[in-house]
Parts: structure tokens; C-alpha cells; sequence
């Protein structure tokens, strides 16, 4: 990140608390500004103002503030705001939180700088997302479909594989067209030295590096660090969609951690806590992360974000999944019963939702059959669900052979369209197929939600009818 070079200087530190500089007799101060903290043994650390007053200025110490004393401590106030060098060097490498490169590579020679905190979009200028990103995830591509621009946050608990379908995700996602380019950002926050080891050995070893923009935040960093990162990524991405007319996938993992980070930041500042102890403006600090997704109108470029949380105590009503449902279009939600049962990866498609999923299925999309065959598969696998519930109560002899049926395709459904393997890149067209063999389970008068004409193109009692005679 940039540092300015003509900047005022102060050793007024009034005290420290927690990640926190106080520095009194400061003119001039402004919200956002970037200072650089010189500690008593010379050692030189960046901060950010996070409160200007009159007299007064509240700075956070990206690096913490271990080994700083009050008499001894100077500030020098660069009237500058965070910004970092973008250049499409940045392709293929990884960078630590704060943006600097980690893989032994040379340092990046910017083609420009910019501000981590990124412009405003104004919202007529905004494009409603629906072209299709397949990602090589049948529960996600067939029903759940991710589309160019849309924000679709993964819902997870802590010990699920989140981190393997991140990875997955990130090397398998594509864009279906001649010459559209495509890159990943990828944004850890607050994760251990060997989830991060697990990531650029995933990311090297299978060459998506190649395409990705990498990030990454430790757990034994600061806290304050991870307030930065996903606001580093999310700048290189708009670098690369708005000025490279790229098509970029951002996923930023875990947001949980990146809360509280918020939350302890908040404790440090002594602010009235909001609910379970986070700040209450909380709502609007995930907004302006989520909310740098979209299109842009007379921009080819696109930005599509991914964000993954773990739910403390798999409670989908905690603060963080609750506010990060109500900003972004929809939700992945992972399911510890299917992980239990050996499924990988294991997503729960009744509660999952992609709001715009409409939006990407559909004939030059995907696939004519789509929206209907993915309704019909849902209906038959909500039911089969309510009589697995039923058989506990009184046996599965007192099932009728329509109510086995359904119970049969619940079954196969989790086994062969839910479950598939960490590196089985499925195409949308092979994920359609698959819905309708395990459709023909059910009785055919029971496929009520799709069209006679589609059924009789798709249907594998009728495709085996037509290749025969072919």
C-alpha cells in the first residue's frame, strides 16, 4: 500500500488500548487517513485514522501495538487514504493481508494506485446479473445457479469442508463463451498456517494460480489486518473487471472472523455493543463489502462474489448469517447431517437459495429443460425428506409404492447428485442429465412441473427410445 511522503508528525499519544493509538493536539485529521506509527526502536508500522476530532484522533495499528509505550511513540499523519498498487503482474501470486507479496516473487511494479475503500457505484448505472457461471457443482450450477455479478455467501459450520469447496470452486469455476476472460480472487481472513498451506499448495499444484489473485490473512496476524483484506481484494477485482474487462470471482473466507475483528475493534473503542456484543453498525461495514458486486452498464467486466461464513454453533440466526442473508442474493447452506453420512459437498439444497438463479437458466444459458426439471427434483426431494420422517414413526411397510419411490429418490439424490468427487468438474449439461435419471425413479404421471415435450427429449426412457432406432 502506498505512503505519502510530506506528512505531519506527532509523539502526543495519549494512550493505547488494544489495536488503538489516542493521539491528542492532532489538527487537521482525516476519517480513513493512513498514518505511519514509528515505534521507540525505530521500527516503522501503518495505521488508519478511525475517528477525527477537533483536537483528537483515534488510530488503529495495522500491525498491533505490542512494544509501543506512550512517551515514546510518534505518528506521522500522511493526508493520504489506504491505497494499493494494482498491475496485472498481480496474476499468479499471493500476498499477505496487508498486500504484500509472500511466494518469494519480486515486489509488483503498479500500473496504478488505488483506493482500498473503492467509488461508490451509482445504482442506476447498475446491470441486473444473468449470464451463467458454472462452477462444476451440480448443487450449486443445477439448483442454486450462480450468475456474472451476483453476491451468493456459503453458509458453513465449523469443521464442514468449506475450505476444500472454496478451493474446488476457485479452480473449477468458468464463464461459458468464446474469448470472455475470467480470473478468481481469493481472499482468506483470520485462517491457521496449514488452512493457508492447504490453499497455495491446492492453488499451485492444480495451476489455478495461473488466473488467481491471492490473499491471504493468518490467525496469528493482527486482527486489524483483516478489516483490509477483503477491501484489498475487492479493489484488484474492480482493476481487473472495470479496466481489463475481465469476469472476476471473489470469495472471501471466513467472514466470521472478519466480524470479529469488527467486534473487537468496537470493544477497544469502547462503543455500546449491539447484538451478542458487535457493533450496531455492523450491517452497514458487511454492506460496503458485499455491495462492490455487480455490472456495470458500458462495462464488460463483471464482478461476482462468493463469501463464506461458519455459523457459531450452526445457528443460521446469529448476527452475522442473519445480516449477510438480508445484503447478498440468497444462500449456500452446508449441512453437518449430509457431511455426517460421508456426502462431500455436503449442501443442504432446501434451504440453499439463489434469488437470481432465474436469471442464468434457460435457453442460450444453459439448457431449455432447466428451470422446470430443477423445480419438479426439488418438490420430489422436499417429499421424500417428510417421509423419511414418517418411516420413523410407523415403518416403512405401511409406505405405499408411490411414497417408496419418493423415499428411493431422496436417497439417490444425496448418494449421486449431491455427493461428487473434491475434483469432479461437472458441466451444466452432464448436472441436467443426471437430475433427469434420477427422476425417471418416480412413476412418470408424478412429473407434473415439467412440460410432455420436454420430458419426451429428455427423459431417459424416451432417449434410449430414440437412440434405438437411430
Amino acid at each position: 500500500m502506498a505512503m505519502a511522503t510530506s506528512a505531519i508528525e506527532y509523539s502526543s499519544v495519549k494512550s493505547i488500548a488494544g489495536p488503538l493509538l489516542i493521539v491528542e493536539g492532532v489538527e487537521g485529521a482525516a476519517y480513513g487517513e493512513i498514518v505511519e506509527v514509528i515505534c521507540p526502536d525505530g521500527e516503522k508500522r501503518m495505521g488508519q485514522v478511525l475517528e477525527a476530532r477537533e483536537g483528537l484522533a483515534v488510530v488503529q495499528v495495522f500491525e498491533g501495538t505490542t512494544g509501543l509505550s506512550t512517551n515514546q511513540t510518534r505518528v506521522r499523519f500522511t493526508g493520504r487514504t489506504a491505497k494499493i498498487g494494482v498491475s496485472m503482474e498481480m496474476l499468479g501470486r499471493i500476498f499477505n493481508g496487508a498486500g504484500r507479496p509472500i511466494d518469494g516473487g519480486p515486489e509488483i511494479v503498479p500500473e496504478k494506485e488505488l483506493d482500498i475503500n473503492g467509488y461508490p457505484l451509482n445504482p442506476v448505472s447498475r446491470k441486473v446479473p444473468s449470464d451463467f457461471i458454472q462452477t462444476g457443482i451440480s448443487t450449486i450450477d443445477g439448483m442454486n445457479t450462480l450468475v456474472r455479478g451476483q453476491k451468493l455467501p456459503i453458509f458453513s459450520g465449523s469443521g464442514l469442508p468449506h475450505n476444500q469447496l472454496a478451493a474446488q470452486i476457485a479452480r473449477q469455476a468458468k464463464v461459458r463463451g468464446e474469448g470472455e476472460k475470467f480470473a478468481v480472487v481469493f481472499a482468506a481472513m483470520g485462517i491457521t498456517s496449514e488452512e493457508a498451506n492447504f490453499f497455495m499448495e491446492e492453488f499451485r499444484k492444480t495451476g489455478a494460480l495461473e488466473r488467481a489473485v491471492v490473499f491471504i490473512n493468518l490467525a496469528d496476524d493482527p486482527a486489524i489486518e483483516r478489516i483490509l483484506t477483503p477491501r484489498l481484494a475487492l479493489t484488484v477485482a474492480e482493476y481487473l473487471a472495470y479496466e481489463k474487462d475481465m469476469h472476476v470471482l471473489v470469495i472471501l473466507t471466513d467472514m466470521t472472523n472478519y466480524c470479529e475483528a469488527l467486534r473487537e475493534i468496537s470493544a477497544a473503542r469502547n462503543e455500546v455493543p449491539g447484538r451478542r456484543g458487535y457493533p450496531g453498525y455492523m450491517y452497514t461495514d458487511l454492506a460496503t463489502i458485499y455491495e462492490r458486486a455487480g455490472r456495470v452498464k458500458g462495462r464488460i467486466g463483471t464482478i461476482t462474489q462468493i463469501p463464506i461464513l461458519t455459523m457459531p454453533d450452526d445457528d443460521i440466526t446469529h448476527p452475522i448469517p442473519d445480516l449477510t442473508g438480508y445484503i447478498t442474493e440468497g444462500q449456500i447452506v452446508l449441512s453437518r447431517e449430509l457431511h455426517r453420512k460421508g456426502i462431500y459437498p455436503p449442501v443442504d439444497v432446501l434451504p440453499s437459495l439463489s434469488r437470481l438463479a432465474g436469471n442464468g437458466q434457460g435457453p442460450g444459458k444453459t439448457r431449455e429443460d432447466h428451470k422446470k426439471v430443477i423445480n419438479q427434483a426439488y418438490a420430489a426431494y422436499a417429499e421424500g425428506r417428510s417421509l423419511r420422517d414418517l418411516v420413523a414413526v410407523v415403518g416403512e411397510e405401511a409406505l405405499t409404492d408411490r411414497d417408496r419411490a419418493y423415499l428411493k429418490f431422496a436417497d439417490e439424490f444425496e448418494d449421486k447428485f449431491v455427493r461428487q468427487g473434491k475434483d469432479e468438474d461437472r458441466s451444466i449439461e452432464e448436472t441436467l442429465d443426471l437430475l433427469w435419471e434420477l427422476l425417471a425413479i418416480l412413476p412418470e404421471e408424478e412429473l407434473k412441473r415439467v412440460d410432455r415435450e420436454l420430458i419426451e427429449k429428455y427423459h431417459p426412457k424416451y432417449r434410449k427410445k430414440l437412440q434405438t432406432k437411430e
